[in-house]
């Protein structure tokens, strides 16, 4: 019998055989060649109203299944990645247009990792925590924090990195006890699929996780108005505000990743080889494809041209190619219409004043979504490629008199996501990172902490709301309920609180003693406090 991952192999080869209207089904194309690989049948809004209901009859069951168990199905995932790495590597690869070694690294190898971390630390995060005393007069009431499930979480997630981000996001969800409803986007629907049958893989009970497949522009509409409990949205800021005005109808709780237009500041003392590797690899990796990687890079006059001559060297030295080949670098864009935006972005620098320094070089003779990586200087904040996300394999390098203008810089942006510090000194680089608005700052390095499972994801301003990935992500999968319980109520000389109906004089002289006890001026003030609420406290003995 063959295997799910060997079925989705054989989709990469053959178009489906059976005839569906165009209109019916989502066609997926190699962005490096053109070729369709697969065909999906798109799915209906009755068909997400469905999936909401068979969802939510069934949570209270997955919901009260021991963490052990959900945890022992869970494991399964990293199971079948296991098994079937270089597919899942190779289909990533045809779907998105990353190379095969960028799949691995940023994606595959990640999302197995995350599969360990989550399942080792699920009972951690959801334990009971104790709340401690707030105040002496009333230590005998106990207070705990528990953390419940929403219920039905819905996740929509992007194109850039189909496989790591839903991924992550689907497996925080069921361990905490929710059931789950994917929708995976348009432009990578076999990937979407291989997570769908990953899990299918694990043999969860029916309706548990529920794999949709529709257009973007319905999903949002679909999820919240089908009644999801929470929203999980991965894209662009226009489609991330409209939900989050959509949401406010039902004030259906969102998180929203909504990209990023990242910096980077390069100090007079950093290590400008590492610096300048470092760019390469957060500027252009998946063909610039990554909401948290490097776009603006502010570097200390001082050491201005000696890092542009390394990162001109290592910009023009990168292979461009087909990502089945293991020596490619770089591989395609995803889509047209992105390579159609990050063209325009160019353009508008260069109309402005901005001049191309570096720039690798492209095949030739190929259909595919090929652009060259791009370095530009003489840039300013007036460009699109500065002050909007690019989202492509270009870079503006600007020089700075110190790091005061860098940071400045930096935060002149609607957006926070990620930013990154270069320097020999890393308590200085935590130093200069803390006045950076963003969600995540690295030392010396750039466009990892996505692939941290322990580390929360998520950015300030028009970046977002939430996290997911680490203990806070994992949290956003559950409502915090508190419990307080009354360790004197079941004792028998303890009939009611003393501030019960029917109300007296002697209530009110006790709660303003009770503020004279802890807040009074002096001695007798305070004592007299504290005869007047012990006398009050009294009638929590007294049946009346």
């Amino acid at each position: 019998m063959s295997s799910p991952a060997s079925n989705t192999a054989k989709r990469l080869e053959v178009v489906e055989e059976v005839p569906v209207s165009r209109k019916e089904v989502t066609v997926c194309t190699n962005p490096a060649t053109g070729e369709v690989i697969a065909e999906y049948p798109v799915q209906t809004v009755e068909d997400v109203i469905n999936a909401v209901k068979n969802a939510r009859r069934v949570q209270p069951a997955w919901q009260a299944l021991p963490l052990k168990d959900k945890t022992q199905y869970v494991m399964k995932f990293a199971e079948y990645i296991q098994k079937h790495s270089s597919e899942i590597a190779e289909i990533i690869s045809k779907d998105n247009g990353k190379t095969l070694c960028d799949a691995m690294v940023a994606e595959v190898a990640p999302a197995a990792l995350a599969t360990g971390y989550y399942c080792k630390n699920a009972a951690r995060f959801l334990k009971d925590r104790k709340l401690g005393m707030g105040n002496i007069m009333l230590m005998y009431k106990r207070s705990r924090i528990v953390r419940v499930p929403f219920g039905v979480v819905g996740i929509i997630s992007p194109w850039n990195y189909p496989f790591a981000i839903p991924y992550s996001e689907v497996v925080m969800g069921l361990l905490a006890g929710n059931t789950v409803i994917l929708k995976a986007a348009s432009e990578a629907q076999v990937v979407g699929h291989v997570i769908k049958e990953c899990v299918e893989y694990a043999g969860l009970p029916e309706h548990v996780f529920t794999y949709i497949n529709m257009p973007g522009s319905k999903a949002g509409d679909a999820f919240i108005d089908a009644g999801v409990d929470k929203l999980f949205f991965t894209g662009s800021v226009p489609v991330g505000k409209y939900l989050m005005k959509k949401a406010s109808e039902k004030l259906t709780p969102l998180v929203l990743e909504l990209g990023g237009n990242d910096a980077m500041i390069v100090c007079d003392d950093a290590d400008l080889y590492r610096a300048a590797c470092g760019a390469v690899w957060a500027g252009m990796q998946n063909s610039g494809q990554s909401c948290g990687g490097v776009e603006r890079i502010y570097v200390d006059k001082k050491v201005y041209h000696e890092f542009l001559a390394t990162l001109k060297e290592r910009v023009e030295g990168l292979r461009v190619g087909d990502g089945k080949c293991l020596a490619s670098d770089i591989g395609a864009m995803t889509t047209r219409k992105q390579m159609m935006t990050v063209q325009e972005h160019i353009d508008d620098a260069l109309a402005k004043g901005a001049k191309i320094f570096a720039q690798s070089k492209c095949p030739q003779n190929i259909k595919g979504n090929f652009m060259p990586c791009t370095v530009l200087t003489d840039v300013n904040h007036t460009m699109l490629v500065m002050n909007d996300e690019t989202f492509g394999p270009v870079v503006g390098v600007m020089p700075v008199e110190n790091m005061e203008e860098a940071i400045a810089l930096a935060n002149d942006s609607n957006l926070g996501l990620t930013c990154s510090v270069w320097s020999r000194n890393r308590k200085k680089a935590a130093q200069i990172g803390r006045k950076v608005m963003a969600g995540a700052i690295s030392i010396n390095d750039h466009l990892m902490t996505h692939g941290l499972a322990e580390t929360p994801w998520g950015g300030f301003k028009e970046t977002g709301i939430g996290r997911t990935h680490g203990d806070v992500g994992f949290a956003e999968m559950t409502q915090p309920q508190v419990i307080v319980d009354d360790i004197l109520s079941t004792m028998p000389f303890v009939r009611r609180n003393f501030w019960w109906h029917p109300f007296e004089k002697i209530q009110y002289d006790g709660m303003k003693g009770m503020i004279d006890t802890f807040h009074g001026k002096g001695f007798w003030e305070r004592f007299a406090g504290f005869n007047k609420l012990s006398k009050a406290f009294y009638r929590s003995f007294v049946k009346k």
